[in-house]
């Protein structure tokens, strides 16, 4: 039998195989030199003679490449003969064609999935630029900036729902076109009232404690803070004769801000309630405010009643004369003081000495409000944004609001004058007087009697009139130096049109020209700088008039220089 291997082939096969390089599985590195082979007669068949082997080329443009072969032309295999006949011998199946040289890569077989080489593999890593970090930097720092955006923006919109009580988006577009507001002759009027509503735990929480009127010039940026002691006995709409901090428990801004009209003779155009807590969180926001305490007595002052928050420890205020630095919490208690308790000291008119501390830290937070440093820190201003809505409910709409900070930014504090009611007139002179309630409780009413707010309405308009004059409102004697009678008569009502308090007489002695005294201690300028131009006079001293007349802030003797010139006409007759 023949050799298992070779069995197969038969001599017209074995020289196909040998000329054209095709590979039969093992015998792939053959010479393919047949040993023995047989024909169909069984005769030895005379061995094909042996062609030398092709060279093995290593270099690939050197190396000789196979032509490409076609399934179709592919030879097959002879189907080897068989004693059971034709039948039983395996079709005829194409023969791949592989190269015969060993450094030849091996080539895919039909339906073979492609390999393919690794990703990268053979390149050089290119170094990462420094525009390509530098975009995606600012890609990342856009997003956050986008997110943060986002944020602030939910944070202004929540805010400013609670402030307004409108919960419309859309009008938060009136935050970027700055409308009118509502005014007197360039005066506008907003009634402020502070309650402790942030903490319920103690009595009278709803009461407004704090009353005041903020009142802006917007056409020369000045401005005044008018504070309405929260004792005030007043007749409140459906309820009766009261203290006017329980009007707003009774009837709302509404009722309150109607009392203060007819009561005080002003106009109100807005109205805003504010929360105790806008104290400690306004501050805050602006990270602090300094104060200066100047108490009459030495210690300066102290209020050792209990912090309400933590009712365990701390007095509400015990501060030296001069500059303090305090926090919001230090603000706070600092609000809530007056001096009642046993053992205080420096102050000396109870309520009155709270709002005016209450009315320094306003101006102060304000200052402090506008500073770049707080403006230009979008931390701070969400904080003081949340402070304001958190803390403040109003009539004022968006769009009124930024025309509200607008002018605010434009006020100097040495331009926003503070006054109470008691103390309008200045000196020694009150607005008020203690009364005793029918009910036994302690309230205040005006020095006139009860309900009689004429005077106190007077003196309000005097210091709510644009003109400056006016609103020092100097108390004024008026002397007549000259032999011309009724000449003091006829300035008294020149200088009550503005807005002084004036008396007349006659001087002791006839002068040529008109002289001023001022007892005012520099305190009124703009009256003084009035009465100067006004009779081209000239300030002097008098030590015998001033005791004559203590409580006047300006004396004025006229001479003969005030004597009106007499008309000549001519007579044709």
């Amino acid at each position: 039998m023949f050799p298992r291997r070779n069995r197969h082939i038969t001599p017209t096969n074995a020289v196909l195989i040998h000329e054209k390089g095709f590979n039969m599985g093992p015998e792939k590195y053959d010479s393919f030199s047949p040993k023995r082979a047989t024909n169909i007669d069984g005769f030895f068949a005379k061995p094909a003679q042996e062609r030398p082997r092709q060279p093995v080329f290593h270099t690939p443009a050197a190396k000789p490449q196979p032509a490409p072969v076609k399934l179709a032309d592919m030879p097959t295999r002879a189907q080897p003969q068989s004693v059971l006949g034709s039948a039983a011998v395996p079709a005829a199946r194409p023969v791949a064609s592989y190269p015969l040289n060993r450094g030849e890569p091996r080539r895919r077989r039909p339906g073979e999935p492609r390999e393919m080489p690794p990703k990268n593999e053979g390149k050089a890593r290119k170094p990462r630029s420094v525009k390509r970090i530098f975009k995606r930097s600012m890609l990342a720092v856009g997003a956050l900036v986008l997110v943060g955006g986002l944020w602030f923006g939910f944070k202004f919109y929540r805010d400013i729902s609670k402030l307004t009580g409108n919960s419309n988006p859309l009008s938060l577009l009136g935050a970027f076109k700055p409308s009118p507001l509502q005014n007197q002759d360039g005066r506008v009027n907003i009634l402020v009232a502070a309650n402790s509503a942030d903490d319920p735990g103690h009595n009278g929480a709803n009461l407004t404690d704090s009353i005041m009127v903020l009142s802006l010039n917007t056409k020369n940026n000045t401005a005044l803070i008018l504070s309405v002691p929260r004792d005030l006995w007043v007749d409140i709409p459906g309820v009766g004769h009261a203290k006017i901090n329980d009007t707003y428990p009774n009837g709302g801004m509404d009722a309150l801000q109607r009392v203060v009209q007819d009561n005080l003779g002003l106009t109100i155009d807005y109205q805003a309630l504010v929360n105790y807590g806008a104290f400690r969180d306004l501050v805050n926001a602006v990270g602090g405010i300094t104060i200066t305490i100047d108490s009459d007595d030495p210690r300066g002052i102290y209020d050792p009643s209990l912090d309400y928050t933590t009712r365990t420890c701390c007095a509400l205020a015990k501060y030296p004369n001069g500059s303090v630095t305090l926090n919001g919490k230090q603000a706070l208690n600092l609000a809530r003081a007056r001096g009642d308790a046993y053992g205080s000291y420096g102050y000396a008119q109870s309520d009155f000495t709270r709002t005016l501390y209450q009315r320094k830290m306003l101006l102060a937070a304000k200052d402090k409000a506008v500073q770049s440093s707080v403006i230009a820190n979008p931390f701070k201003v969400s904080n003081l944004v949340d402070a304001v809505g958190n803390n403040i409910k109003t009539n004022l709409q968006v769009d009124e609001i930024e025309t509200l900070y607008t002018y605010m930014k434009k006020i100097d504090d040495n331009k926003i004058d503070s006054y109470n009611i008691n103390t309008l007139m200045g000196g020694n002179t009150t607005m008020l007087a203690n009364y005793t309630a029918p009910d036994g409780e302690s309230a205040l009413i005006p020095a006139d009697g009860v309900d009689n707010f004429t005077n106190i309405q007077a003196q309000i308009q005097k210091i709510f009139t644009a003109d400056p004059v006016s609103k020092e409102g100097a108390t004024t004697v008026v002397l007549n130096g000259t032999s011309t009678p009724g000449l003091a008569l006829g300035q008294e009502t020149k200088l009550t049109g503005k807005g002084m308090t004036v008396s007349i007489g006659d001087a002791p002695a006839t002068q040529a020209t008109t002289t001023i005294v001022d007892n005012s201690n520099g305190q009124k300028p703009n009256t003084l700088a009035y009465l100067k131009s006004q009779y081209k006079a000239t300030v002097t001293t008098n030590a015998s008039l001033v005791a004559d007349y203590p409580n006047a802030d300006f004396i004025v003797i006229l001479g003969q220089t005030a004597v009106p010139k007499a008309s000549t006409t001519n007579s044709s007759q």
